[in-house]
Formats: structure tokens, C-alpha cells, sequence
């Protein structure tokens, strides 16, 4: 089972989720569930929308790959953190790109400048 890293009081990252982890933050209040994986990695789990959805939670899917988290792609994703309903839990396999996602975007919504941030981001090694 991966841990949820609570990040701040609106996002937390983590890898893989399982059933019961979303029983889990579903309880904690969280409110929506962003999931960056692809569907041809292994391990996903089965039907997550629909099992999330269960639950009353908000899910999005945008598959990302490391070299898709660029300028356009994380505006992409910025506006779509910045709508879904809070608390979010963003994950993918190991919470890399997970992790990489929410420091841009934190950045971001800082007015960092997004290479800037990007190369902090690249530098810490999570792409």
C-alpha cells in the first residue's frame, strides 16, 4: 500500500491507490482524486473512476508521462487542479510525477516563473 503525503491543506500525492485507501480519504474529506497514470502501466486499479466516483469523490484521469510535464501539459493540469474541488489526492505509480505535479503547481500559483520552477523541479530529480 503507498502512503499519502499530505502536501498542504488542499493537495496530498501519493503512488498506486488501493480500494482502501480511497474508502480512506473519502473519510478524511477529500474531495476529488486526480490520477496521472497511463493505461498501459501495470498495477492500475481496476475501474478506479468508477470506484472513486463510489465514494463520492470527484476523479479525473490525464494520463502523464515524465516528458509530458512541460509548459503546455502542466497548464493543462494547472487549470484543472485549480477547478477540481478541494482536497485533492493527485497519484500515479510511485509519486513521482505526482510529487513533480504539485510543487510545479504550487510554484506556479506562487508566480514563479514556470522554468524556473520546472528546473527546480528537474533538479530535485523528478524528471
Amino acid at each position: 500500500m503507498n502512503i499519502v503525503r499530505k502536501i498542504n491543506d488542499n493537495l496530498a500525492i501519493a503512488g498506486q491507490i488501493t480500494l482502501d485507501q480511497l474508502g480512506q480519504i473519502a473519510d478524511e474529506g477529500y474531495k476529488s482524486v486526480l490520477n496521472l497514470r497511463l493505461p498501459e502501466e501495470t498495477g492500475l486499479l481496476a475501474n478506479e473512476q468508477e470506484k472513486t466516483e463510489l465514494f463520492g469523490l470527484y476523479y479525473i484521469n490525464i494520463p502523464t508521462k515524465p516528458e509530458d510535464i512541460n509548459h503546455q501539459g502542466m497548464l493543462q493540469i494547472y487549470q484543472i487542479v485549480t477547478e477540481l474541488p478541494k482536497s485533492i489526492l493527485i497519484h500515479c505509480d510511485n509519486s513521482i510525477r505526482s510529487a513533480a505535479i504539485v510543487l510545479l503547481y504550487i510554484a506556479l500559483k506562487q508566480g514563479i516563473a514556470f522554468e524556473k520552477a520546472l528546473q527546480k523541479v528537474i533538479n530535485l530529480g523528478l524528471i
